[in-house]
């Protein structure tokens, strides 16, 4: 086993000399598997940690229209490449922050470095709790396919347990059990499960787009049906305040987890160069899937609110399987198609589901190293080498949230796509400024750096931060989100989506000040000081 590059040393691409002040709690290993991972792996994580099959299913109906109206309507795909552009910016600056500090905290570490314990502190928190969020409506979603799948299959009496609250809550805890085991034993087991599931999403996605546009183009497809135009890549005749920034907030949603590539860090080969590709070329892959997807079910579907029209808001919540009758028939080919279709879904959560858990169990570890969180959350399995209690916590508390929420009202899981988006924005834009900050001596020293170091990561965090603002005064609107009867979905009369999302990062900054109190050498700079790459000293 190859050791792992130290986590807090000075970075000797960005410091011409190593760092003189390094603080004398520094952590050079955090005991996790070192070399576990190459790029091609690393990439296979970043993409699956997407869950594209799922993200487009739960994501491409909210992009088409909400609250009962049309958003961005045949302009969705546009929607989908505006929303790449934040995202390969801020890609960018995770892979120029990892070369400084490949650590596995990522956001965390690289925010404290850049701005001090409060704002790093808040970026880790945004990560953990952004991933717990989403464990919910995965864990949700793996649940009730599962039973659609068994349907598929011809168990009889399955499909209709996949409506069953109490049925597809218990499937959907199982997957979580299953998967917070599989990130226990060990990264090299997570990754080639990630390869199969992967591989899965990928062709059954392909097959769906082509499926759909050979259909449209030999005028085979339904009368509602469209036929693609250069206009629908066209976002900016729209409304920014109203339409571009929440329908931006979607659509960052079904990009975000590529950086779990990154948080995987130190157990890569080249841990300063790998997952900084990794990830930039996630956001490419992903970027040409979401397109040809998007503009396929569009074409096929239309953004009609009635029947599989995707601004029927009875089909938001799963697009594929709206469509999915309509596009394949049925004959025993379409039946097959329909059950290739419920795998890719099903694969596609459960996969995000364990690839969830690697980043924030990650996070978790760092915090705690640095002491930010209990250092009971950076114990390593001797064997496994793996986080022990960061793992299995992330497990715990994703069920009970999913749990709480559940009880409270299956409805507000419908909430959290949007939320996520929130704290998405926050803590990638977070990154982005941190990436400006900590190089802003050495931004001059060449026209390489000042873009890729400083416009690039600029740029994206000043996109993600005006989405950020503008989404939540949208989602704060009482009927921005209304349920399959009508109704508005609030939370004290506020948008649910608005207070699930900035009350996420609240709950945060009031376990911080608890922590702050009891704990407070992280805070002082003791275990994680400020720095900045130094100027670059000619040889």
């Amino acid at each position: 086993m190859s050791s792992p590059v130290p986590s807090s040393g000075p970075d000797p691409a960005a410091s011409g000399s190593p760092q003189s002040s390094a603080s004398a709690n520094a952590v050079d290993s955090k005991g996790l598997k070192g070399g576990a991972l190459g790029l091609v792996s690393s990439v296979v994580i970043g993409v699956a940690s997407t869950a594209p099959a799922y993200s487009l299913a739960a994501s491409v109906g909210f992009i088409v229209a909400s609250g009962g109206s049309l958003l961005a309507g045949t302009k969705a795909p546009g929607i989908v490449l505006l929303a790449f552009v934040p995202m390969y910016l801020i890609a960018v600056a995770y892979a120029e922050l990892n070369k400084a500090e490949p650590d596995c905290g990522t956001t965390f570490t690289w925010g404290t470095r850049a701005f001090g314990s409060v704002t790093g502190w808040m970026g880790g928190w945004g990560i953990i709790v952004a991933d717990v969020i989403v464990m919910a409506n995965l864990a949700a979603i793996a649940g009730s396919y599962s039973f659609i799948f068994l349907g598929e299959l011809g168990v009889s009496g399955a499909a209709d347990l996949a409506d069953n609250v109490l049925w597809s809550t218990l499937a959907g805890l199982a997957w979580i059990i299953v998967m917070t085991w599989i990130c226990y034993r060990g990264i090299e087991l997570s990754a080639r499960i990630q390869v199969v599931l992967l591989s899965i999403e990928v062709v059954v996605l392909i097959l769906f787009a082509a499926f759909a546009l050979v259909r449209v183009y030999t005028g085979t497809a339904e009368s509602y049906s469209l036929v693609p135009s250069l206009d629908w890549f066209n976002p900016f005749t729209l409304d920014f305040s109203s339409v571009i920034a929440p329908a931006m907030l979607t659509a960052i949603f079904i990009y975000w987890g590529w950086d779990t590539a990154v948080s995987v860090n130190e157990e890569t080969s080249e841990p300063d160069k790998t997952p900084g590709r990794a990830a930039v070329i996630s956001t490419l892959l992903l970027l040409v899937t979401y397109a040809l997807v998007t503009t396929a079910a569009v074409a096929f579907a239309g953004v009609g609110t009635t029947g599989i029209g995707l601004g029927n808001e009875a089909n938001a919540n799963d697009v594929f399987t709206a469509i999915g009758p309509a596009l394949f028939g049925d004959s025993p080919i379409g039946t097959f198609c329909m059950l290739l279709l419920a795998a890719s879904i099903l694969t596609s959560a459960s996969a995000s589901t364990q690839t969830t858990i690697l980043p924030t169990a990650r996070t978790a570890l760092s915090m705690a190293v640095f002491k930010a969180i209990p250092e009971r959350f950076a114990r390593i399995h001797p064997r496994f080498l793996t986080p022990t209690w960061s793992t299995i916590g992330m497990g715990i508390a994703s069920c009970v949230f999913y749990v709480v929420f559940t009880l409270i009202s299956p409805n507000l899981l419908n909430a959290l796509i949007g939320s996520i988006g929130l704290m998405i924005a926050f803590y990638y834009g977070l990154t982005g400024f941190a990436c400006v900050w900590f190089y802003r001596r050495t931004l001059t020293s060449s026209a390489r750096n000042m873009i890729m170091r400083g416009i690039f990561p600029l740029v994206g965090g000043l996109i993600l931060l005006a989405v950020f603002i503008y989404g939540t005064v949208q989602f704060a609107a009482p009927d921005w989100l209304t349920d399959a009867d009508g109704n508005n979905v609030t939370i004290l009369g506020i948008g649910a989506e608005a207070v699930v999302g900035i009350g996420g990062l609240l709950i945060g900054l009031v376990l911080m000040g608890i922590w702050w109190a009891r704990h407070p050498d992280f805070f002082r700079g003791k275990t994680l000081p400020r720095r900045a790459a130094e100027r670059e000293v000619a040889s």
